[in-house]
């Protein structure tokens, strides 16, 4: 009995120099599109807020509505930042990350948690609680937070579709 052995050899070469890959192609899909809109929206409620709450302190602290919207801003700004740069500099994770839960739970609480959050402030600004002065600030804020729950109710149905294969 004979037998044929078919052998192949490859060889990979590597150069030293090393460089950044960036999988700018992410940023043409929805769910890239969402993350980079939801990131610009995101620190754009953190800047409203952040300089309305140190220059004109209602009080000695901070209103509860303010303080827990600047606390969900700067956590869902950091959480979707951490997202968004593991997916453009890595050409496999927009990939793969989609394919867990991991996705599905994060943009879940972040639109609970921005949508309570926004409706907070929108109704101690429609309370009228706040000077006339960053009344319009945080209507704004309020406002933009409402947007930005939205991306994120949208993406967790994206990231859910997705989990789910269909």
């Amino acid at each position: 009995m004979s037998h044929s052995v078919v052998i192949t050899r490859t060889t990979t070469t590597t150069t030293s120099t090393s460089h950044l890959v960036l999988n700018t192609g992410y940023l043409r899909t929805t769910p890239g599109l969402l993350k980079l809109a939801q990131l610009i929206i995101g620190a754009v409620n953190v800047g409203l807020v952040a300089y309305y709450i140190r220059r004109y302190p209602t009080s000695g602290l901070p209103a509860s509505a303010e303080f827990f919207f600047l606390l969900m801003a700067v956590a869902f700004l950091i959480g979707t930042f951490c997202l968004l740069a593991s997916c453009l500099v890595s050409l496999s994770t927009g990939g793969i990350i989609s394919k867990t839960i991991y996705e599905l739970v994060y943009h879940t609480i972040a639109f609970l948690l921005y949508l309570i959050a926004s409706i907070m402030l929108l109704v101690d600004v429609t309370n009228g609680r706040y000077y006339p002065t960053i009344k319009d600030a945080y209507m704004a804020a309020s406002i933009l937070g409402l947007i930005v729950s939205a991306l994120y109710l949208f993406s967790a149905l994206l990231a859910q579709r997705s989990y789910r294969g269909i």
